[in-house]
């Protein structure tokens, strides 16, 4: 979904890209702390993610108190991406995104957003066991690439006052020194298998948000970026291809992996959104269509299992020929039984003929490509695939996703009009197969 380039006019807003040199380093507790300092301020921040991550965002939206948006070349479109930021010039004081792993790491690196976005660079280092070294990967960084326009560096974890002092004098005057935080037990944030857990689950994030954004204030040098100028182009108009069909979407700690671009792209093709959650024992609402998105099912078996009225309201769906979407933590819901890492098991919805195990390793990282009917001229839907657990289903292979490296991963099974995977699917990528899924076409 490519916005039209022919009608374009010039905004301009203050913007950063904020990378690291690996991941863990800090990145998302010092956007966080910088959106929730400007958003104190009565200033409105707009908050991106490069890269497919679910969890991170959560936090991201929080802090700034408006929805996330993910970024990447590859999955949404360069083209794409450079409309949702322009969009946001128009709308925003400030635009943060927030880097992926090292700054200069994947197909579309936080140094790519950056040289093509023309944004400039705030880099964070976890300056926790080093010291003049600091200055070095700092200068690293700056010059590794020539198209990269560095706005300052950035200490996370810093021990002292004279600690920070050290890292300042590290770097060459060529690189501003823009603060640090210190070590502090209230800004590290919980983690589990795929990540952080998520903002809801912390009853206190909005005192460990106003902590950062207070030691930001009083470490740091904190003001805003200079603005850059960006291009907006005319959106194309979204066909209402799902005028009058209702989707039910699971949404709880247990169905939590949404993507915000594809809920307004639903409700832009005309379609009405219903929620429900499972976990409070909510039944299915009344629907023509039903996704279940991925999350954390297997850290709720039992309560899972004890909506029952829920399980036989999905079967009776299904079994009238209604459309599902499914995805990753949504799939292992319809499917007999989960499994999890202590061999405790739960029994599942039952309508998919399979059965899912978690496992302690990772499973599958990275980005997708699927094709869902190779008659069609235009069926392909890109997306990405992040799980610890492996299933055995004797479903019908409707086709096989490829990774960007050419590898075959885990099938797309379908079941009567069940579309059910691993992969969470980007549907902005596709409007006119999302279109199809949505009702049943596939």
């Amino acid at each position: 979904m490519n916005p039209d380039i022919s009608d374009s006019t010039k905004v301009c807003c203050p913007a950063l890209v904020v990378a690291a040199p690996s991941s863990g380093s800090g990145k998302t507790t010092v956007v966080a702390a910088i959106a929730r300092y400007f958003t104190n301020q009565g200033k409105r921040v707009r908050v991106f993610k490069t890269g497919p991550d679910f969890i991170d965002p959560d936090f991201l939206a929080f802090a700034s108190r408006h929805p996330v948006y993910q970024l990447d070349f590859w999955m949404c479109g360069e083209a794409n991406c450079k409309a949702m930021i322009a969009k946001a010039a128009q709308q925003a004081d400030l635009i943060l995104i927030e880097g992926v792993m090292g700054m200069f790491d994947g197909q579309c690196s936080s140094a790519d957003i950056a040289a093509t976005l023309g944004i400039p660079v705030l880099a964070v280092i976890d300056a926790g066991a080093m010291a003049q070294t600091f200055g070095a990967i700092a200068y690293g960084l700056a010059h590794f690439r020539s198209d990269i326009d560095m706005y300052g560096v950035f200490a996370n974890r810093v021990g002292s006052s004279a600690h920070a002092q050290m890292l300042k004098d590290s770097l060459p005057h060529s690189l501003a020194f823009c603060g640090y935080l210190p070590k502090n037990s209230g800004l590290t944030l919980p983690e589990r298998h795929l990540g952080l857990v998520r903002a809801s689950e912390l009853d206190d994030l909005d005192q460990r948000l106003d902590l950062a954004a207070a030691l930001l204030v009083e470490h740091g040098d904190i003001h805003m970026p200079p603005a850059i100028e960006f291009e907006v182009v005319a959106e194309n108009s979204i066909p209402r291809q799902l005028v009058g069909v209702t989707i039910a979407i699971a949404r709880d700690n247990a169905f939590c992996f949404l993507y915000q671009a594809n809920l307004e792209l639903l409700e832009q093709m005309g379609a009405k959104i219903v929620y429900f959650s499972p976990l409070a024992g909510e039944g299915l609402p009344e629907c023509d269509a039903l996704y279940l998105p991925g999350g954390y099912p297997e850290l709720y078996l039992d309560k899972l299992a004890s909506n029952t009225q829920l399980y036989a309201q999905i079967a009776q769906h299904i079994e009238t020929n209604k459309p599902v979407l499914a995805e990753c933590g949504g799939m292992l819901f319809l499917n007999k039984t989960l499994t999890d890492c202590s061999d405790k098991i739960g029994d599942m919805c039952g309508v998919l003929d399979a059965h899912s195990r978690m496992e302690n390793s990772l499973q599958a990282l990275g980005l997708v490509e699927g094709v869902f009917e190779a008659s069609l001229h235009d069926a392909t839907l890109r997306g990405h695939t992040f799980h610890y657990s492996k299933t055995d289903s004797n479903e019908e292979v409707l086709c096989h996703p490829i990774s960007q490296r050419g590898k075959k991963l885990d099938p797309v099974w379908i079941h009567r009009k069940v579309v059910a995977s691993y992969v969470h699917w980007y549907f902005p990528y596709n409007v006119a197969l999302t279109a199809k899924i949505f009702k049943g076409e596939i």
